[in-house]
């Protein structure tokens, strides 16, 4: 009994030593807690409990030249329904009502809802969703709608809203324009164009605010002296004009469709400012439709074919090697150098002709013996001219991914014997296409070569942040007498030369054209050869106002017709036509310290249009084009286009109900 007793004593003073153990570790653990993590600790309480909230700066605006609206952002709502948050008795006093109403302004019967909202409550669903993508006007109706209007602990309500950038315009300029963006699968910000270029200007700084963690879920605004008010983004006014723009996009688009070509650029440049009226960039997509894909114009670097023979004649003229009247011998059509044929597109050759005349009918064989005769001893001095022309490093635009020219330099490891003549027609060389047409804009610049410019200033309101002014990349690329003398022979290659089909007595118009192979080097089923036709001049040739620039690539051979008087001439003509016939023009410059209250209110009036529910067709009669097929389809009919400018007819008459899938044609003039 003893022993037992003793065993028992053991066990009591062993639970005791380890209770005592225990309490001096509670007690070290409170004391570590307390003193040695103490601010650990603190800091972790307030986090969850008061936290920063970024209050989202409003992204600025990028308008046209006239004040259109291109870009904005619209907030986009999606309502979600949490079945599990109103009691029984009130769910069941208001879901007949409720789908009813939402009836009105989705596309289902008021049954429909009221089966998927019995079914959401059956299944215990918190988050079932209503609709999407709504406007705020559809939003506050919903938010007003019985059960709805109790909120969301009594009402289950859930709004979720995100700001999205809509384009008014459609889809023409949208590369240009460009985006701005997080990746979602890296988390990276990407974008393009002008969105991506002046994202600094149009984002603004977002703000911050403190909140506190209150009963429910909720957060409480802390108002102290940490919070910082957002900074809206300033508005962006590019040089882009709609009316140039769209003649451009479907005068590109048609031929492209004619000729089934696999992609093609147009650029409009005012030749005094360097200012960029129009650019399209069209690529084929597998259904065979067009839509803007690259921005071929800027980043798509080639070899330029005929085209680039202005520089040979600009070199030859100022260095007085040869003059416009020296006669060479075409030789049949024919000429080698170093074993290799340089041929000219009509096979036997135009005999023997002038300087002028040869640059008039693009005969290859006329300008590589122009240039090789005249600078084979001393190649460098024609390659130094080109350099002055800056056609050997990039223009540096604003946009990234500008394409990187190629000038073959002497002395360089690819120099070789055949460098010189096979320069002398565009090939071995790589530009862009606005690289061409700032050059031959310089020409119609009376020799001063400015720099292509998407945007012209950018706006707080009516307030000017920065303007961006004519910048000159060369003030005088060549002599004015051989400008002269540039502009007589680039106005006959119209009248009388390769550009004779684009000839109209009504309208002068000057240029060069191109026909250029590419890919000729490449493997068969890798990069076969195919053409690129182009045409670059201005428009009009005794007052040049605008530049142009057209290429097309690879247009259908099947058709035999791939020569650049014929696949991009007949754009050149239709936009330097449609221009001074459509387009109102003026001898004043706009005054730009004032506002534009077409400007200031293009953005409302969108808005409200883009928000606007209407059950019945507008009238769209003398509406630019663009600015109808915006409005019909935010309304959700499907709209087909005829022609270019403002609406002459519409297919649907004003007034009338507009009913699910309702299509609707457009003619425009």
């Amino acid at each position: 009994m003893a022993v037992d007793d003793k065993n028992i004593s053991y066990r009591i003073y062993l639970v005791a030593v380890f209770i005592f153990v225990m309490a001096i570790a509670i007690v070290v653990k409170l004391t570590n807690i307390q003193w040695v993590e103490g601010d650990y600790y603190r800091k972790l309480a307030k986090q969850r409990t008061v936290r920063n909230f970024v209050i989202p700066a409003n992204k600025g605006n990028i308008y046209s030249a006239d004040g259109s609206l291109l870009a904005t952002s619209i907030p986009n709502y999606e309502i979600r329904f949490d079945a599990k948050a109103p009691k029984t008795e009130t769910f069941e006093k208001y879901v007949k009502a409720l789908s009813d109403s939402l009836a009105t302004v989705l596309d289902r019967p008021g049954g429909y809802y009221e089966q998927e909202l019995r079914k959401a409550r059956a299944n215990k669903n918190r988050y079932y969703l209503i609709a999407r993508k709504l406007s705020y006007t559809n939003y506050v109706k919903i938010k007003g709608f019985p059960l709805f209007n109790l909120g969301a602990f009594k009402g289950g309500i859930i709004v979720e809203q995100e700001t999205v950038r809509k384009h008014p315009i459609g889809k023409i300029a949208e590369r240009t324009i460009g985006y701005d963006r997080i990746d979602p699968a890296t988390g990276i910000e990407v974008g393009k164009g002008i969105e991506w270029a002046f994202k600094s200007y149009l984002n603004g700084k977002d703000g911050k605010i403190l909140k506190q963690k209150i009963a429910k879920g909720q957060w409480k605004p802390i108002r102290d002296v940490n919070e910082v008010d957002p900074l809206d983004g300033f508005d962006v006014i590019s040089t882009i004009d709609v009316f140039i723009q769209d003649i451009a996009h479907h005068a590109l688009l048609k031929q492209l469709e004619e000729y089934e070509a696999d992609h093609g650029c147009v650029v409009v440049m005012e030749t005094e400012t360097g200012h960029v009226k129009a650019i399209s960039n069209l690529g084929r997509a597998e259904d065979g439709s067009y839509y803007e894909t690259t921005n071929y114009a800027v980043a798509e670097s080639h070899e330029p074919g005929s085209t680039f023979k202005l520089v040979d004649l600009m070199a030859i003229l100022d260095d007085k090697v040869a003059d416009t009247s020296t006669v060479y011998d075409s030789h049949n059509g024919q000429v080698k150098y170093y074993g290799r044929s340089v041929t000219d597109s009509h096979r036997a050759g135009y005999g023997k002709v002038s300087l002028a005349r040869g640059f008039e009918l693009s005969s290859n064989t006329v300008m590589v013996q122009a240039v090789y005769d005249n600078y084979k001893s001393n190649p460098s001095k024609f390659v130094d001219h080109i350099n002055s022309y800056g056609l050997n490093k990039t223009l540096g635009l604003h946009f990234k991914g500008e394409g990187r020219p190629y000038i073959p330099q002497p002395g360089d490891k690819h120099w070789s014997g055949v460098s010189l003549p096979w320069m002398a027609f565009g090939y071995g060389v790589s530009v862009t296409p606005m690289q061409t047409l700032a050059l031959y804009n310089s020409i119609a610049n009376n020799g001063v070569m400015v720099k292509p410019q998407f945007v012209s200033e950018i706006k707080e309101w009516n307030k000017t942040i920065k303007k961006f002014d004519v910048e000159v990349i060369n003030p005088k690329v060549c002599s004015q007498e051989t400008i002269n003398k540039i502009r007589a022979v680039l106005l006959n290659v119209v009248k009388k030369g390769t550009g004779s089909k684009l000839y109209s007595k009504d309208f002068s118009m000057a240029g060069k054209t191109g026909t250029a192979q590419v890919n000729y080097g490449g493997k068969e089923g890798k990069s076969a050869l195919y053409y690129a036709s182009s045409f670059v001049g201005y428009f009009p040739a005794d007052h040049p106002k605008y530049s142009c620039i057209v290429v097309v690539h690879k247009p259908n051979t099947s058709k035999n017709n791939y020569f650049g008087a014929d696949v991009a001439g007949p754009v050149f003509k239709r936009i330097a036509q449609k221009i001074f016939t459509d387009v109102p023009s003026t001898n004043k410059i706009k005054k730009l310290d004032s506002g534009i209250p077409k400007q200031d209110n293009s953005y409302n009036q969108y808005t409200v249009e883009v928000n606007k529910k209407s059950n019945q067709i507008p009238d769209l009669k003398g509406m630019p084009g663009m600015d109808a097929i915006a409005l019909l389809e935010n309304l959700g009919l499907k709209v087909k286009v005829n022609g270019v400018g403002k609406v002459k007819k519409q297919s649907l008459q004003a007034g009338q109900n507009i009913s699910k899938n309702t299509t609707i044609v457009l003619e425009l003039s």
